[in-house]
């Protein structure tokens, strides 16, 4: 049975760092397209950041070169380094894979994690 399961969420104040862990059983995350999204009140879930097989990464528009998707086959664990936190990142954060390609809409996502809610304090 596949299973991620996310941790590392909490409260930060503008500006700070939160580095959150997607852990997987029942299959390799190396295997497999590993993305992150969140979803804020009211908003759509938007992708975050993603890394294929290959360990090609994939960032939305607003979290480049603030945040950054890394895998550890050792622990078959997936993670999202995020700094340089803004209000506008609070959101519930989820883990997502699907076994194909890298993309970027919710939609081709097969599996998911409970999610981790990341609130950002200005």
């Amino acid at each position: 049975q596949m299973q991620l399961v996310e941790s590392g969420g909490g409260l930060v104040q503008a500006g700070g760092s939160l580095r959150l862990s997607c852990a997987a059983s029942g299959f390799f995350v190396s295997t497999y397209t590993m993305a992150w999204f969140r979803q804020a009140p009211g908003k759509e879930r938007e992708f975050v950041s993603g890394i294929n097989w290959n360990l090609i990464t994939d960032y939305g528009d607003s979290v480049k070169g603030r945040f950054t998707i890394s895998i550890d086959n050792a622990k078959n664990t997936v993670y999202l380094q995020m700094n340089s936190l803004k209000p506008e990142d609070a959101a519930v954060y989820y883990c997502a894979a699907r076994s194909g390609d890298l993309r970027t809409s919710r939609y081709d996502y097969r599996y998911w994690g409970q999610g981790t809610q990341v609130t950002v304090s200005s």
